[in-house]
């Protein structure tokens, strides 16, 4: 990974980052030092392959609000691989970014990590189950074995209406009834067994915003600006920097039990964040983490209320799954072949002032951090390193919930 350099929005350069080294035994080094224990491992894997993932949404979706959540969709594809042969097995784990783990325990990981990102101070609720066509004959084994794994049984489907009422109402109760309506048209009939999988967070800040609501317009690539709700605060502590290969301002932004919200705001006002997109791995945001600097600045940011649902199936190719698609190889779950029929992931958000501190009074200082043009977002776990979502932001108007 190249070199960054970081400076403070007040233009003094005040410290210098490399995500890197230059030489590859200290590099190897580094890397070691950054993901030391089986859960942070685990959790930089599914980081690198929810922004994989992300890349390759953004690239189908260019100049669009795009969500993910890829630590649910990690779930239900870790639940798919265990219904496969070992070629499947190991072809799904190369994608999931778990083929560099060596992890005896893997599942049990997996299980631990998405419990403590669940726990009900962090803001984050998920919810991965498969689910089975009629048409197959389901190994009871397999539905036994990822229950007891993971403590969500497969399903076989009806057939019809009744599917999509009942996935949509199980997936409503899993997120406390802030995911709603997944599916809008029931599953394809002849397809072998579809993912699900939807994620709700609402974290809260440890320092509260003074304001919130107040009309401001947003900058828009090519078009008028838009008026939204902002929320502002002067002397906010954040820890910010700017890189300039990447063209961006970096603020991350403390939320309570150990999550942070990153902010990328590019320089210009533009839709095209491919650069941005390219440079996220779970190793540059973990070194970002330790390298930001602690500044108070004049903090606004648009109060986001929003949803965000796609069927993933495609993107998978992108992922390296080609022949795995072709040829799924699922004979755990059935011994007729058996396809993958669709990947389904919905997500909702929302952003609100409250926090549990108030910042300093006094008069402003002289940074300000605006978040008015278009911006990509992290929501991410600080003491596992998971990425739990991930966002870009082109038209604030535009979202929906």
């Amino acid at each position: 990974m190249k070199q960054t350099t970081f400076l403070l929005v007040c233009g003094v350069a005040v410290s210098f980052c490399r995500a890197q080294s230059d030489s590859g035994g200290e590099a190897e080094e580094e890397h070691v030092e950054l993901f030391t224990t089986p859960t942070t491992k685990m959790g930089a894997a599914t980081s690198d392959f929810g922004y994989n993932l992300f890349r390759a949404l953004a690239a189908g979706e260019a100049s669009t609000n795009i969500f993910l959540s890829p630590i649910s969709v990690s779930a239900a594809l870790t639940q798919l691989s265990m219904g496969g042969s070992e070629r499947a097995e190991r072809m799904l784990f190369r994608a999931l970014r778990y083929h560099t783990l060596q992890d005896p325990q893997l599942h049990g990981t997996l299980k631990d990590l998405l419990a403590s990102v669940r726990t009900p101070g962090k803001g984050l609720s998920t919810a991965a189950r498969l689910y089975l066509s009629r048409r197959i004959r389901p190994k009871q084994e397999f539905f036994t074995l990822v229950e007891q794994q993971y403590g969500v049984r497969p399903k076989t489907l009806a057939g019809g209406p009744k599917d999509v009422s009942e996935i949509n109402t199980w997936v409503s109760q899993e997120t406390g009834g802030k995911v709603q309506r997944l599916l809008a048209k029931p599953l394809p009939r002849n397809a072998g067994v579809h993912t699900v999988s939807a994620s709700y967070f609402k974290g809260k800040w440890v320092t509260r915003f003074g304001q919130s609501g107040v009309m401001e317009n947003f900058q828009v690539d090519g078009a008028a600006p838009v008026r939204v709700p902002m929320m502002q605060q002067d002397n906010y502590p954040v820890k910010i920097g700017a890189d300039s290969d990447l063209n961006c301002k970096i603020a991350q932004i403390q939320m309570q039990d150990d999550i942070s919200m990153y902010v990328f705001l590019p320089d210009d006002v533009t839709s095209n964040t491919t650069l941005l997109e390219e440079s996220l791995t779970a190793e540059f945001v973990q070194d970002l983490s330790m390298t930001l600097q602690p500044v108070e600045v004049s903090l606004s940011l648009p109060a986001l209320k929003l949803s965000f649902s796609t069927d993933l199936l495609p993107l998978l190719t992108d992922l390296g799954l080609s022949d795995w698609l072709a040829d799924t190889d699922l004979e755990k779950i059935s011994t007729q072949a058996t396809k993958l029929g669709s990947v389904h992931h919905k997500v909702a958000m929302e952003t609100a002032p409250e926090g549990n501190q108030y910042p300093r009074s006094g008069a402003p200082g002289h940074l300000t951090y605006r978040v008015d043009r278009p911006f990509l977002f992290l929501i991410r776990d600080e003491a596992s390193g998971a990425l739990l979502f991930i966002g870009r932001v082109v038209n604030p108007k535009a979202l929906t919930m």
